[in-house]
């Protein structure tokens, strides 16, 4: 009867409205997102640039030779990467801790992770081709490895913060705003890290310390530091609140549950589908070095991008109380192919040329709404995933859930920085430095039309195709409501037992 009654109140009480997180705990969430961008966020690109531009400049190695290198070091990395998505994902469902699954690989990852990003910027001093080559491959890819250890749990968390669908979605919004304000945060220390240097060295002893990418050493130093300290704020005010389950995570089972799983499959091959939409970001630092006149620039060009995408996030919570998950992820990739393919027909007219800054940056807001819907939409549906999982399974494996996107996702990365560097170093015909004292060459008018190409057109073919999957995606509306519905009931049951078992004891512990 008491069990009767507790699941006719968990009904009667709606107790998927109820709020479980403090307002503080909303806003550290984001935080801790944004602690880890503010290192992780540009980190990739400029990792390319400081190997193909400054890491072994004056070695006399060839540049074809070094332009494939980085190709390659950078698609291996990917695929490491990948591997490591999977792996961490089983060990994060295995993890049981008094503070939770997650908590622990994000607060004791960050000090690692501040490590290996500095020691990706400390070059060796060598001529040698193949100890150069070792190096990259190696350094790079613990960097991969390290990050997707501290990077995965962290967004895995949003699945973990409520069992209320709807709070847990405005929390994943809010932090995936902030986790993009953390990657332009990022930008902003390279501007402010030379603007010191310069006046501290003067202008020559800078422009020298630049040839050798000292301003990205320091700039990571201040990245990881401040990492560290965002991410201690989330390790020290937030809670894991969705219970876990007991069961043992298999190898073979995990990766059953990646490729078996409908929706959860849908949502991850959006990644993969439209992998080549990232090749943007490699070429707009050299958008910024060409059109604008530095790299450390990239943040007045990426700026444009990131308010809209600030503001995309605004929309896609608006959109998403009109329109399913599945309607809004479609409806923003239409967009987004369409602000982009604008901005490619705008740039060709124009040309290459000073007085394509201003339209440029004002169509980059517009092209940056799109990121609102690919930074918060995949991760709600992923949290309603592995509701599903648990409906029909009845075990609850967020860390799981989250490694089989990230898996595809990593493999999509790695697809991308094959691409990325193929485009900007050999497609485009790209010229190297050769002086220590000059940062980067002049590049031709057809070169710098191709970095149009790569920054708008290419990205607008992928991000059509992105949303194809999640035409077969179908957790929403009723099967959505009827699933968190019966997982309150389940809950809520299960919490009556525990009570009718502490009850039953306590007789038999007085007797006693």
């Amino acid at each position: 009867m008491a069990k009767k009654n507790a699941v006719a109140a968990a009904q009667n009480a709606a107790p998927a409205e109820k709020k479980y997180m403090k307002p503080s705990e909303i806003v550290t969430f984001g935080i801790g997102l944004f602690g880890v961008a503010l290192l992780t966020g540009w980190m990739p690109d400029y990792t390319m640039t400081f190997f193909a531009d400054f890491a072994f400049k004056g070695k006399g190695f060839d540049p074809s030779h070094l332009a494939a290198l980085v190709t390659s070091v950078f698609g291996v990395a990917g695929f490491v990467g990948a591997i490591c998505e999977l792996v961490i994902g089983i060990l994060v469902d295995r993890t049981r801790t008094p503070l939770g699954k997650v908590k622990p690989w994000v607060g004791f990852g960050a000090l690692p992770l501040a490590i290996i990003s500095m020691l990706v910027f400390v070059a060796p001093n060598t001529t040698n081709f193949t100890v150069a080559s070792v190096w990259m491959f190696v350094i790079y890819s613990l960097y991969v490895a390290i990050s997707s250890a501290v990077e995965s749990p962290a967004n895995c968390f949003g699945a973990l913060c409520s069992p209320n669908p709807k709070e847990r979605s405005s929390a994943i919004s809010i932090a995936s705003f902030l986790r993009s304000v953390g990657q332009s945060g990022g930008q902003v220390v390279i501007i402010v890290v030379p603007a010191i240097m310069k006046a501290i060295m003067g202008q020559q002893q800078y422009k020298n310390a630049e040839g050798q990418g000292l301003d990205l050493i320091i700039s990571t130093a201040v990245c990881a530091l401040g990492m560290i300290i965002f991410v201690m704020i989330f390790f020290a005010n937030n809670k894991e609140r969705v219970p876990y389950t007991n069961e043992k995570v298999s190898l073979i089972e995990s990766i059953k549950v990646v490729f078996t799983n409908k929706n959860l499959l849908m949502v991850s091959l959006t990644k993969l589908t439209g992998f080549g939409r990232g090749v943007y970001g490699t070429v707009s630092l050299y958008i910024a070095i060409y059109l604008l006149g530095s790299k450390g620039l990239k943040l007045a060009l990426m700026l444009p991008m990131g308010i809209g995408t600030a503001v995309g996030t605004l929309l896609v919570n608006f959109v998403l109380k009109k329109f399913s998950t599945k309607k809004t992820y479609i409806i923003f990739c239409c967009y987004g192919a369409s602000a982009l393919a604008i901005l490619y027909f705008v740039s060709k007219g124009i040309g290459f040329n000073s007085t394509l800054i201003v339209p440029f940056l004002i169509l980059n807001f517009f092209c940056g709404i799109q990121h609102g819907n690919t930074n918060v939409t995949p991760n709600i549906m992923i949290a309603d995933c592995i509701d599903e999982m648990e409906y029909k399974t009845g075990k609850r494996q967020e860390g799981l859930a989250y490694a089989g996107f990230g898996l595809i996702s990593k493999i999509a990365s790695a697809f991308t920085k094959v691409l990325s560097p193929f485009l900007v170093y050999t497609w485009s015909g790209y010229q190297f430095s050769t002086s220590q004292n000059i940062a980067y060459a002049n590049q031709s008018d057809a070169t710098l039309n191709k970095f149009l190409a790569i920054y708008t057109i290419i990205p607008a073919i992928f991000v059509i195709l992105q949303f194809v999957p999640i035409l077969f995606y179908d957790m929403v509306d009723e099967k959505k409501d009827r699933i968190t519905a019966a997982l309150a009931e389940k809950r809520a049951a299960e919490n009556t037992d525990g009570d009718e078992e502490e009850t039953e004891a306590a007789p038999e512990a007085a007797a006693e």
